[in-house]
């Protein structure tokens, strides 16, 4: 499932695509980051999909041996290890993964199949493949072990495959360390007694709702921030602010006003860490002077009330 990290991130990206196009149109913006994110969920999938693919190709690869005329004993008895993967095969029967990517028409690798081809190649000539085929051990953690490293060493780093998704999608680009990860946790986690069920996007409704209400309050009130912005930076004029370093400010400020339940403390070390990841060099000691700053006064103000949790 998401996390309020990359939820942040997706806002952030919305609010700054806002600004470079002069949009007024917040009701169709929003909808446009509910869909980013939508659609990263569809990554997920395809990602857990082009896995299944990928065990179907070789499948068809030792049923089109076996019909050779002048089959070997190696076509005639095939090594099938990769083909009954235990944990792969829980994914091929997943009414929940076929059920989304027919729902979805997410046909990718029909349409595009040369790139579960490419995969599949690479897999084959990896020493890591070649080892778990001559593997004595049968089980399910042998096959769940192989196909993890399969996933984390072939799939996740494969530069053509990064490329498709780019052109499908160019926020796939920032997305793409995170479902992999994601993809990884959830390939782990799987039960060999149990069966393959996709989870939810959102971890719960709060969630689900933080991602509008902080897109939205954060544009509605940005330009409100800038006056305590300046306050705080009197040797800066806005201007030179980098563009990502007061998106995050703003967002920052957001939280501090209108999520009570949010420890200040959280709020500003997810955007110092934002501004590392996003902005530039010094960002991160920036953003973290700034916010310090105004975390005290709102709270000396009682402009900044927080509750539950938040007082953590």
């Amino acid at each position: 499932m998401i996390n309020r990290r990359h939820i942040r991130v997706k806002v952030m990206q919305s609010v700054y695509a806002m600004q470079q196009s002069n949009s007024q149109d917040l009701v169709k913006e929003e909808k446009f980051l509910k869909h980013s994110i939508q659609k990263m969920f569809d990554l997920y999938v395809l990602n857990l999909q082009l896995l299944v693919e990928v065990q179907k190709l070789a499948r068809k690869r030792i049923e089109l041996s076996k019909k050779k005329i002048l089959a070997t004993k190696e076509d005639l008895n095939p090594n099938t290890k990769f083909i009954n993967n235990r944990l792969l095969n829980l994914l091929t029967e997943s009414v929940s993964l076929e059920g989304y990517v027919e729902l979805n028409k997410l046909n990718y690798w029909d349409l595009d199949d040369k790139y579960v081809q490419i995969i599949f190649d690479e897999l084959l000539e990896s020493d890591m493949y070649k080892k778990y085929m001559d593997t004595v051990e049968d089980s399910y953690n042998v096959d769940r072990s192989f196909v993890i490293n399969f996933f984390r060493d072939i799939v996740a780093p494969n530069e053509k495959l990064a490329d498709y998704f780019e052109d499908k999608m160019i926020s796939w680009v920032d997305d793409m360390p995170f479902v992999n990860t994601w993809v990884l946790k959830t390939l782990n986690k799987q039960s060999p007694n149990n069966p393959f069920i996709l989870g939810s996007l959102y971890k719960d409704d709060d969630d689900k709702q933080f991602v509008s209400a902080l897109f939205n309050k954060t544009m509605l009130h940005h330009h409100k921030y800038e006056e305590d912005i300046k306050e705080k930076t009197p040797n800066w004029e806005t201007d030179r602010i980098a563009d990502v370093d007061m998106i995050l400010i703003k967002m920052a400020i957001t939280e501090f006003l209108h999520f009570p339940s949010i420890p200040s403390r959280v709020t500003i070390n997810e955007y110092i860490e934002l501004a590392k990841d996003y902005s530039t060099s010094k960002s991160g000691h920036f953003v973290n002077g700034i916010l310090d700053k105004l975390a005290k006064d709102y709270l000396a103000s009682n402009a900044m009330v927080k509750i539950g949790r938040g007082l953590l």
